[in-house]
């Protein structure tokens, strides 16, 4: 056999060798491959790096944009909502809010508003049902650990019912770790000291508690197919770093002085604080990236636990861009941020890597957070739970395929997905949105005596007529309405279409609104009132405009911690009257009563007494009654609602003794120690008073923990 000949032979024998070592890894290749969640808190489109389109980001994220480079970068990746809480139901559940009911944070209340509110907010739960099947509990039943470290938040407060290891999770810790409270923040930097709770590691960062027990559950899950749900507390509220090192280094940067941080008005991302915290957060979650890749797989031996890991990266909701005294981040060229369903408010980073996903891809194809459970099943081979509804798509085609083609991304009945609605009747926000294709309608509720709010906003994001998106309009600046009236009128019926279907709960106007509102005198009047044993029955007289729907509002726990409300049927019997049933173990009920202006009609008058809304319910307890409503408190002399001189009411119907509403400048019901301080308006020794309000340690402070202090 000749020289050549030879090689020859030998170079095919080392192919069909190398071939066989190859298939011999991939069938030895762990059928369950792991999967890791990380969710962080309040980030925005602009404060990642590898995101920067129009002016820098200032801040360095060199963790996250390496990751962007080992999967696919979604440039179009959506929040399920634009505020954290409800997020998080969303992506646990696979339903949207408006389908369940959780459409913003805490909720769990009876229908209220101020005097000055023109329109209010529906009635939405305060949490996610414990018997929901999460994709925690799906995965667990699939055989997989199920590990949770971070924020919780999916129900009233972060403590309340249910917990992680209430929907699915074996391990869970909820520490904040190196985001608890420093008071002042310029102040009590960490150090090297052994003693020190956040020593500085070997790399100048604090130690996080909060990404310690993240990879510990790793460490201890990784020779079992786990799931890991890392929600970060950063880069929310309160606003500071524990590393002086950082915060000088964006000081300068920046040119700015940390004594006297950018206020709302300024524009930009030049906030020392918060640049130091998104660097905080990339560096620790490049310990988990790190730990992954360096970490040897005991179900495959010769290989790491990334290899057989799908990583998930994103964000609950758009970034929050500040409090009414100081700028945070800056969104832009996205229009607003946290707490409003434009673009600023629901886009957010999202990266997506694991097996059989092609690295460096970047895609213009829409995501949403309520993709994740379907894709998450389908990346672990785990069955659809039966009867589960899921409101989100299979990502995986898409992945592992042709990240490009939209076309890959299909409902469960097989059809293309082009559109995605978001419902937010909240707060001053107020909106429905529905993005199909490249164009995107803005609802606004609040539009009646509103000449600055239009009823109906188009947008053209982008224009993808010659096959990829060149960006048109994502600063939702200028309002197609009036040169696109068909266009816009069907993209509004396909959103009513959508929410309705999904049976959403759409906001009221409130008759008792100081400034008069078209039909406000036409409500209704309730008259009288019959409890006998369960069952209620309630008479009523319309004044113009008739009744469309009845609700009960009712509780379980008046009166208790974590008070919370339930919304159950009430059956309109024609000639004015009214009947329901009260559940079992029902403490006190209301009356809601919405007529064909959407005007809403309480009976009692909702409003919080003695830290309670029971104290102004109707009892379910006590003695049966019947007894005429005419002419009680909030109804006139012939049953029209009058203006009456309501002193709970102006304070968003909270207990008027307390100043907390005044001082929560950014309405999420918590008060941070910048607006404690604002509102104490300079006093001395705030901060450790504040630290006294503060019971649980987790760097704000609730309405039950104020009030309960004060």
């Amino acid at each position: 056999m000749s020289i050549i000949k030879l090689l020859t032979v030998l170079s095919l024998v080392a192919v069909s060798l190398a071939c066989t070592d190859v298939a011999s890894a991939e069938t030895d290749r762990p059928t369950k491959p792991n999967v890791v969640l990380i969710l962080t808190d309040d980030l925005g489109w602009q404060d990642v790096k590898c995101y920067d389109i129009d002016e820098p980001s200032p801040m360095e994220t060199p963790n996250i944009d390496a990751f962007a480079k080992k999967g696919v970068m979604f440039w179009q990746g959506y929040s399920p909502t634009p505020v954290c809480s409800s997020s998080r139901c969303a992506i646990m559940s696979g339903n949207h809010a408006a389908r369940a009911q959780k459409t913003s944070i805490v909720g769990g209340a009876p229908p209220t508003a101020s005097r000055n509110t023109r329109v209010m907010a529906p009635w939405y739960s305060g949490r996610m049902p414990a018997d929901e099947m999460t994709i925690a509990k799906a995965l667990r039943q699939n055989g997989y650990a199920t590990g949770h470290s971070g924020k919780w938040h999916i129900a009233i407060s972060h403590k309340a019912f249910p917990q992680p290891k209430d929907v699915g999770f074996d391990y869970t810790k909820a520490s904040r770790g190196a985001r608890r409270n420093m008071g002042d923040r310029l102040t009590g930097f960490a150090t090297t000291e052994k003693d020190d709770a956040f020593r500085l590691d070997e790399n100048g960062f604090p130690f996080h508690q909060t990404n310690d027990d993240a990879i510990t559950f790793l460490n201890e899950s990784k020779d079992k197919p786990f799931f890991l749900y890392y929600a970060t507390w950063l880069v929310h509220a309160p606003i500071h770093t524990r590393s002086q090192a950082l915060l000088d280094k964006y000081t300068k940067r920046l040119g700015t002085d940390p004594k006297h941080p950018p206020t709302k008005d300024t524009a930009g991302q030049q906030n020392p604080f918060y640049c130091a915290m998104v660097e905080e957060l990339d560096y620790y979650v490049g310990t988990i990236f790190t730990y992954l890749d360096e970490t040897e797989d005991p179900r495959w031996p010769g290989h790491k636990l990334s290899e057989n890991t799908y990583v998930i990266f994103t964000s609950d909701n758009g970034g929050m861009e500040g409090s009414s005294k100081e700028r945070y981040t800056d969104n832009e060229p996205l229009a607003r941020g946290k707490i409003s369903a434009m673009e600023g408010g629901t886009r957010v980073p999202l990266l997506i890597a694991g097996p059989g996903i092609g690295s460096g891809e970047q895609t213009d194809v829409m995501a949403n957070g309520l993709d994740f459970y379907p894709t998450i099943l389908s990346m672990t081979k785990t069955p659809k739970p039966a009867d589960k509804n899921l409101d989100g798509c299979d990502l995986l085609p898409l992945l592992q395929n042709n990240p490009q083609d939209a076309q890959l991304v299909k409902h469960a009945d097989g059809t293309t997905r082009d559109s995605m609605v978001w419902h937010f009747p909240h707060g001053s926000a107020m909106e429905s949105t529905i993005r199909v294709g490249d164009y995107k309608l803005v609802r606004n509720y609040d539009h009646i005596n509103n000449p600055q709010t239009p009823h109906l906003e188009l947008f053209q994001l982008y224009d993808s007529s010659g096959g990829k998106a060149v960006r048109v309009d994502i600063e939702e600046a200028k309002n197609l309405v009036d040169s696109m009236p068909e266009r816009a009128a069907k993209l509004d019926a396909q959103l009513s279409s959508t929410l309705n279907g999904m049976n959403a709960s759409f906001p009221y106007f409130n008759h008792a609104c100081s400034t008069p509102l078209p039909n406000a005198e036409k409500i209704c009047t309730v008259e009288s009132h019959e409890k006998d044993g369960q069952n209620v029955k309630f008479t009523f007289r319309e004044n113009g405009a008739s009744v469309k729907r009845a609700d009960l509002i009712y509780t379980l726990n008046g009166g208790q911690q974590y008070e919370e409300w339930h919304r159950g049927p009430a059956t309109l019997k024609g000639d004015g009257k009214v009947t329901a049933t009260l559940p079992d173990g029902a403490t006190h009920y209301y009356l809601n009563l919405v007529d064909e202006n959407q005007f809403l009609r309480s009976y009692p008058d909702a409003r919080k007494k003695d830290k309670s809304f029971a104290g102004t319910a109707l009892s379910a307890q006590g003695a049966d009654q019947a007894k005429p409503m005419s002419g009680e408190k909030g109804e006139g002399k012939k049953g029209k609602p009058d203006r009456v001189k309501d002193d709970s009411i102006k304070n968003n119907g909270k207990d008027r003794n307390v100043p907390f509403d005044r001082w929560d400048a950014n309405k999420d019901d918590f008060l941070s120690l910048e607006e404690y301080q604002t509102g104490q308006k300079g006093k001395p020794d705030l901060a450790a008073r504040y630290q006294r309000f503060d019971k649980n340690g987790d760097g704000k402070v609730s309405r039950d923990e104020f009030v309960s202090k004060k």
